[in-house]
């Protein structure tokens, strides 16, 4: 277990594809047990560590998770999830390159209770979810395909549109890298780079 982030409401945790984000019938020990022991030790904390989960990543799947350390943040994030203020990115690596550099994928998942595995079909089966997945190429090596998803690929670009339609808006995300930042050249202020380069007012945040 890898964590990659922590402050005093979330951490995130660098997942493997061999970790389990909460427990199941297999018996395995989770990433979220995993926490609660390495949070007990970092602090000295006598008694019971609070570990929330508010999303959650299948077995053969490795990437980030994000934990609350508090109940105010894990109902916090929980709501995020549900409206859809969080994005989520998923890439994949393939052996075999795709029939096309862009595309959708059309399968049905049929889930297998006794091995906790989820099968693929080409065609509809009794009791399957439909699940589609529109891809794209990003990059390949001589022997492996990167796929990202698209449909998030697309959602960000519309929504990079929509803010540089609202000038208010686009000034404000711009003030607010700028800040987070932190970095500017000497010879230049706050001031000279609203007004020579971006040319832009004074926007309240």
């Amino acid at each position: 277990m890898e964590v990659i982030y922590e402050d005093n409401h979330i951490i995130a945790v660098d997942k493997t594809c061999r970790e389990i984000v909460q427990g199941d019938k297999t018996g395995d020990k989770p990433l979220s047990e995993m926490l609660k022991a390495w949070l007990k030790e970092k602090y000295c904390k006598p008694g019971n560590v609070f570990v929330g989960v508010t999303h959650r990543l299948d077995r053969p799947v490795s990437g980030v998770v994000i934990f609350a350390k508090t109940s105010k943040a894990l109902s916090r994030l929980n709501e995020m999830f549900r409206v859809g203020e969080v994005r989520k990115t998923y890439w994949a690596i393939v052996k075999n390159r795709p029939p096309q550099d862009e595309g959708e994928l059309v399968d049905w998942l049929v889930r297998n209770e006794k091995q906790n595995k989820s099968y693929a079909y080409d065609t509809e089966r009794p009791n399957a979810k439909k699940a589609i997945l529109r891809y794209k190429l990003i990059a390949h090596s001589d022997n492996y395909y990167l796929l990202g998803d698209l449909e998030n690929y697309i959602d960000v670009k519309l929504k990079c549109i929509g803010d540089f339609g609202n000038k208010k808006l686009i000034g404000k995300k711009m003030w607010l890298n700028m800040c987070n930042a932190g970095k500017f050249s000497s010879d230049r202020t706050i001031k000279d780079y609203a007004e020579n380069i971006w040319h832009i007012g004074k926007v309240d945040i």
